[in-house]
């Protein structure tokens, strides 16, 4: 028998009917279900709760209830430990989701039963070095890793390196250091290209640049992008939405692809370009 994490959208109570659906399911089925302690306690559902840092060790399945944000919420409790998630879109069309509430007990029925694929996403790694020295921050991101000007900031000028080799100084409002994944995400909005899911590369996006070259770059996934602060102009950078630090002039940012990859449960192959062509309304003519 299996053990299954459930990770759900803290605001919406559909998330918790299929929670509750899920364990119902599962402990009749003979297996194990466990949540974060915070958020089983918000839906009463304490005696599943599990500490944060034990929460993804020897899950055999993580099952998503909420859209495209607790989706890269998951990934960063599990990808460490390479644990297959099943997405249930509550709410509006997601990218990650793969299923619909309605298909919620089949889904479950079909994973352990091994009629399902897995679609391996690749993940973004960002070291932060700080100029003033000190211990070095990172993170993980499976949309993008961005270093923009603060909410209040004038544009902020960040000297790009490629593989070590001096590229070129952009003004703008930020620089996005996008996967595929996150190429229909904030790179989407600033003009970057779409990439399919299954490429592996890094894609530099600009942010409302102010210089002639404005073009995003699409590179390999190995390729280490060093973003360092120009100026006196502060900045900040996030992962997948996150804050991660404050950055001050001489602090930079190191991004390359990460050693650990998303897995996300897929039952009839890959739906990228049926949920892109919904996404963006392009019905046939």
């Amino acid at each position: 028998m299996g053990t299954i994490g459930i990770v759900l959208h803290p605001e919406r109570s559909l998330a918790g009917r299929l929670a509750s659906q899920t364990i119902e399911w599962a402990e009749g089925n003979g297996h194990q279900v466990r949540l974060v302690a915070s958020e089983a306690a918000r839906f009463g559902l304490e005696r599943l709760g599990r500490p944060d840092a034990d929460f993804a060790r020897n899950l055999d399945l993580a099952v998503c209830f909420g859209g495209d944000g607790t989706m890269l919420r998951t990934v960063g409790r599990v990808a460490p430990y390479g644990v297959p998630i099943l997405g249930v879109n509550v709410g509006q069309l997601g990218y990650l989701s793969a299923i619909e509430p309605s298909g919620l007990i089949d889904a479950l029925e079909r994973f352990f039963s091994g009629r399902y694929q897995v679609e391996e996403r690749m993940q973004a790694t960002a070291r932060v070095d700080f100029a003033a020295g000190g211990t070095a921050l990172t993170a993980e991101a499976l949309n993008e890793i961005v270093l923009e000007k603060t909410p209040m900031g004038h544009t902020v000028r960040i000297a790009v390196y490629l593989d070590g080799e001096f590229f070129t100084t952009y003004a703008a409002d930020g620089l996005i250091v996008a996967t595929p994944t996150g190429s229909t995400a904030y790179s989407f909005s600033s003009r970057g290209p779409i990439v399919a899911p299954s490429h592996r590369a890094l894609i530099l996006t600009p942010v409302s640049p102010h210089m002639l070259f404005d073009r995003a770059l699409v590179l390999g996934p190995d390729t280490i992008v060093r973003l360092e602060l120009v100026g006196p102009r502060p900045g900040m950078l996030l992962a997948d939405g996150q804050m991660v630090a404050d950055l001050t002039e001489g602090d930079a940012v190191v991004c390359t692809g990460s050693q650990y990859q998303a897995r996300l449960v897929r039952f009839d192959g890959s739906d990228f370009h049926r949920v892109l062509k919904s996404k963006f309304g392009l019905n046939d003519r």
